[in-house]
């Protein structure tokens, strides 16, 4: 039996933080991004925290 597809620890690649950067100025959720870049809330959290990005909390 094949273990499942993990995607932990991945290097975020320039496409991606290109794409976070420009959701994150629409004003998307945490949540929209994460699901649109296949990445964790926490990942994406994480690098928009070091790229001093604000993420709408939408509720």
């Amino acid at each position: 039996m094949t273990k499942p597809f993990e995607r932990h620890r991945q290097p975020w690649t320039a496409d991606e933080i290109q794409k976070l950067h420009a959701l994150a100025k629409k004003g998307m959720a945490l949540k929209a991004i994460a699901k649109a870049l296949t990445r964790s809330e926490e990942s994406v959290k994480d690098r928009a925290k070091a790229d001093q990005l604000g993420i709408a909390k939408l509720r």
